[in-house]
């Protein structure tokens, strides 16, 4: 099954953690994972137990917060792979991988690089950045060691 992240407006205010709710109650409704990016007391108000934080947040917190049943965590390097997983993070998510429109002008990172965070780490990897649909590339970063792919702007022509 899949799962859909959802990244609100910020901060975390009562228009957030109310849309937030409206999110939740709609994936839970067609039988999809919700998990909140960032907004860490939008899912704790809520009893939401799913959440992913940029590896900045997740410093901040100083370990996967109470009441969350599964945190992922966002790096881009095997050092902040090591420090998520250290934090509590129970899966990463780690990039880009290939060229993306979302991060123009940037070099990606590559397969190499997703290979040596997954070896770096026991948690799963999900490879993130420029990954289209259909192209062969969720198998080339599965083969690398990851345990999928998170695709962002090819959802948006389905």
């Amino acid at each position: 099954g899949g799962a859909w992240k959802w990244s609100g407006p910020a901060p975390c205010n009562s228009f957030s953690i109310s849309l937030a709710g409206k999110a939740h109650s709609s994936c839970r409704e067609h039988g999809v994972r919700c998990v909140l990016h960032t907004f860490t007391k939008a899912a704790l108000q809520l009893e939401h137990p799913y959440l992913h934080l940029p590896l900045a947040a997740l410093q901040k917190e100083g370990r996967k917060p109470d009441g969350i049943k599964i945190l992922g965590s966002s790096i881009h390097s095997v050092s902040e792979a090591q420090e998520a997983e250290r934090l509590g993070a129970d899966y990463l998510t780690a990039g880009h991988i290939y060229a993306t429109d979302c991060k123009a002008g940037v070099p990606p990172r590559g397969l190499d690089f997703l290979e040596e965070v997954c070896r770096s780490v026991q948690i799963p990897v999900y490879g993130i950045g420029g990954v289209r649909i259909g192209s062969g590339q969720l198998d080339e970063m599965m083969a690398r060691g990851a345990a999928g792919a998170c695709v962002m702007s090819g959802m948006m022509w389905l």
